[in-house]
Parts: structure tokens; sequence; C-alpha cells
């Protein structure tokens, strides 16, 4: 169905692109078509509805869908601002594509070291695109499937509340080996953030004296104004085609939810005039994204997107993307829970313990901070135990305790302990412990790769079904990006997929349409049949 708007909106085109190699892969089929733009494509979507009758039974019945996609092939020039640009996400991945741009070695005590994307699903990962004549598996790099942007080739700026050069706060965050830090530390030092906005009640106290770097004044109007200009000023000032905003800053509290100040695009917009309290810095991010047309991002936990905000960007078209890195403990329990389920074995407790002693954990010492952490953290395995009601009664769930505490000295080197209690068989019991180890920063600063890289793409695919007179953008919530995300937001009435496994299909399978290619499966019936 076509969504609202869709008559009055225009997909941009990009003006020029940055630079691209070709793509090697070329899908022969009637269903695709290559112009000197785009990739066209034809897709059958097939879907089962199901159908649940007074006694009980269900009657499944197969349909089809047909979707016309459309993808414009040229790579544009692409900004990415980050919010928290000089924290310790923002300087490891500053770091890292200067480190792959001018193609620095560095020494460790294991050796040599060179720079690589690894944790990067788009810039890590193969996918399996067919079989041979013989039967044999053929593997692709997943950004080869559609022509996607080139991490190195990101122009890189942002704002942050401390007004330390990135140069120096590398050095603060001390997650890079120092011989790395050393020779990138005058390029680094070039490198300065923009003002940012500061509200002191939406942050922990700790973070106080970090903040001189200041938008000034009150105005919450002002602010978002401000942060719009510096949106339209880095996108001149570097010739971009495109932005995009991720938020990497501090973890917020959340957002009260009021009727009549951000229930509705209106009051949300009357509530920024008015510089209410329960505006949050994020939300003003948003805010000014939103109506400049850049895709904008979430990577903490906090309630950024309020209701009028998700309102004001499916009115203006807008991209929006969120909530919470999804890095380490929480991306293994996405995958582990599914496992378990998935295998009929009952995790009837999970708890998961953390410690860390970056500025992340420092900021996550307050309690309303931590809550938002908290509630991002708990509701991952949601989806997983509603899917079986073998092992769930309705309203049941696992016991779920989720502990976070600051220890300063293990800076950010990450230690998280999780235990998962089972029911098996018989009334047996099995207890799974793990303990991770990992330096959070380099997990987390890939994810950011990955969302620019899909949240980008995403502006340029368009779909059509048979009933619209024209193409049109997806859904202003990418909820594509959920591989990414702890808690991803999904377009308002539809389910949330937490299970990992199902959100990397989802990846790969969209992608696979628009080139005119069915969903992957693994039956191999081509091996398993009489030959």
């Amino acid at each position: 169905m076509a969504p609202p708007h869709a008559e009055e909106f225009t997909a941009v085109s990009a003006s020029a692109g940055a630079s691209q190699k070709p793509n090697v892969l070329k899908v022969t089929s009637p269903n695709v078509e290559y112009t000197d733009s785009h990739i066209l494509s034809k897709y059958v979507y097939a879907n089962t509805i199901v159908k649940k009758q007074a006694d009980g039974s269900l009657i499944a019945e197969p349909v089809e869908q047909v979707y016309h996609f459309k993808t414009e092939t040229k790579v544009p020039r692409v900004g990415l601002m980050m919010v928290g640009w000089g924290g310790n996400n923002g300087t490891t991945l500053t770091a890292s594509i200067l480190a792959h741009r001018n193609n620095v070695t560095w020494r460790t005590k294991s050796g040599e070291q060179k720079p690589n994307y690894w944790g990067s699903v788009t810039q890590a990962s193969t996918v399996r695109l067919g079989v041979t004549p013989e039967g044999e598996d053929v593997y692709v790099p997943l950004n080869k499937l559609l022509p996607t942007v080139n991490p190195t080739d990101l122009v890189l700026g942002g704002w942050d509340i401390s007004g330390m050069d990135l140069g120096a706060a590398m050095e603060r965050a001390a997650v890079l080996d120092w011989d790395i830090q050393r020779q990138l530390r005058k390029e680094m030092s070039s490198l300065k953030p923009l003002p940012s906005i500061y509200y002191p009640d939406f942050i922990a106290a700790n973070q106080s004296d970090r903040a001189d770097n200041l938008i000034p004044g009150d105005d919450k109007r002002k602010h978002c104004d401000q942060i719009r200009k510096d949106i339209r000023d880095f996108k001149a000032a570097n010739q971009l085609d495109k932005v995009v905003v991720v938020w990497t800053a501090n973890t917020e509290r959340y957002a009260e939810i009021l009727p009549g100040v951000n229930d509705t695009a209106e009051n949300f917009l009357a509530a920024v005039a008015s510089s209410h309290d329960e505006v949050a810095p994020s939300s003003i991010f948003a805010l000014a994204c939103i109506e400049e047309g850049v895709p904008f991002i979430n990577g903490s936990p906090q309630n950024t997107f309020v209701p009028g905000l998700i309102q004001l960007a499916e009115r203006q078209r807008a991209f929006i993307g969120g909530d919470d890195f999804k890095s380490g403990q929480t991306k293994f329990k996405s995958a582990i829970v599914d496992f378990l389920v998935n295998a009929g074995i009952k995790p009837v407790a999970i708890t998961s313990y953390n410690h860390l002693g970056n500025n992340d954990g420092k900021n996550l010492s307050s309690h309303k901070q931590f809550r938002s952490k908290e509630i991002s953290k708990s509701t991952v395995v949601d989806d997983m135990v509603a899917a079986n009601s073998i092992l769930y009664k309705e309203g049941e769930h696992p016991d779920h305790t989720v502990v976070i505490k600051y220890v300063p000295s293990v800076g950010d080197s990450k230690r998280a302990l999780d235990e998962y209690e089972c029911d098996i068989f018989m009334g047996g019991r099995q207890s799974i412990s793990v303990y991770n180890i990992c330096e959070d920063s380099f997990l987390a600063s890939p994810l950011i790769i990955d969302l620019v890289v899909l949240g980008e793409l995403l502006t340029r695919v368009q779909y059509k079904t048979g009933e619209m007179a024209k193409f049109s953008s997806f859904h202003s919530v990418m909820s594509l990006l959920s591989y990414m995300l702890k808690a991803p937001m999904v377009s308002p009435g539809t389910p949330v997929v937490n299970a990992l496994s199902r959100q990397r299909a989802a990846i790969e399978n969209i992608m696979r349409a628009c080139i005119g290619l069915a969903p992957n499966n693994d039956m191999g019936l081509e091996h398993k049949i009489w030959k």
C-alpha cells in the first residue's frame, strides 16, 4: 500500500559521487534491468497468512505480492556527523578511518598491525549468493550486493560538549594502542568538535566538568536552528551530497511522555518553542535532522524519539533509527537465547553483570541514566520467548536481571558476565556461564559504520506495488538497522524482532530483492535428491 504523502514526495538525486569501484556482481534475469543510474527489479514477495479459527485450529494461506524496486547506483559523497565526536567511539572511529586513508601500520607486542573494519557486518561479512553449476556455494561480500558507501571515503565531523581536540580526546579515551595514536596525533589534533547542547538534568552530574563547549543560551528552538545551520555549513564546506547524523554521546535519562507536550507533532514543536524541561538534547538533534531531511540514528538507550518526533519524521518523510548500539553482551544474548529457544530449551533466568571504566560507565553510574540502559538491555529476548508457546505460557517470561557497575581502573575494557539458567529434559537443569572481556569502543565503532552505510543506502532505494502510481521511499523508521541496535525501533503497530539471525536475514534478503534474487534459504534441495 502507498504510504501517506507518497504523491508529494520526490526523491533527491545525488549530484556527485565519491571514489567507487565497479560493482563485481550483475544479475541476469528478465526481472532485473540495469540503467545508467538505477537497478530496477521485479520481486515476488511470498508470505503466509494464518487465520485462527474458533475451535483453535489454524488455516494457512500462501500469498504473493509483486514489488518493484528502484535503487540509485551512484554512490554519493557522504558526511558523517557524530554527536559526542570527542568520546571513545567518536575518536576510535575517526582514527580508524584516518588509518585506512593513510595506510598507517603500527606495532603492538603481537607484531605489526594493519587497519581493518572487522566487526562491521557491511565491511567484513559475506553472504551466500548462490551455487555453481556443480552445486558449490558461492559467497560474496555483503557490500557487493548493492553499491554502498566506502567508509574510508566518509567526511567526518560533529559536536561535543567537551572542546578538547580529537587528538587529546583520543589519548583521554585510552582505547587505541600508543603507536597508532602517536602516528595519527597531528591530524587528529587538527579536528575539533562543534559546540553542543547541554541540559544538565538529562545526563549524570559527573559529566559537568567536561561541559566547556556549549551552544549558548537556554532557548531550545534556537539550539535546534543552530544544529540545522551546522549541518548545512558542514555539507556546503565539504561539498557533500548527503549527511548522516549519529548520536554516540552520553546516555540520557528517559524523558517523560506528557500529554500536550511530546505526544503529537504539534505539541512537541510547541514544547521546543517554549523550551519545555522535558525536551532532551538528543530530541533537539533529531528534530534538526528531520527538518533538514538528514537521517538521524540514536546509538544510546534513551527515548529520544518521543511520539511527537516520530509523527514529524513521518510527515517530513525523514529517516530515523535507533536505539542503543548492540555491540557485545546484548548481541551475544540475542543469538544464544534464539538458539536455546529454537532448540526446545527453556531459559528461566538470565543474569547479566557488567563493569567498565570508561566515560560511558561513569555516566551510567547515575541511576536515571542506568535505568535507560536497563530498559534497552532487558527487552532483547521478548519476541523469542513469545514465539514458543510450548515452553512458555501466555505472560510467562524468564527472570531477567541487568547490573552495570563503574570501575575506573578497567577503562574501556568492559567485563560482561552472563548466566543462563535453563529447564531441560525431564526436570533437568542446565546452567551456561559466559565471561566476555572486550574493548567496548572496538565493538561499537564498526556498528556506526554499518548504521551509516545501510542508512545511506536506504535513501537510494524506492519501491512500488501494484496499486501505487509512483515509487516511494521506505517508511521513515529504519527498522532494517535492527541488527546493530539493542532496542530496535519499528514503525508504529509493527512487531519488534530481536532475534539476531532474523535481523541479519532481513538485511541480506532485502538487498537481494533489490537485485531480483529470491531470499536465501538452507534447504539445499539439490543435494538431497537422487541424481
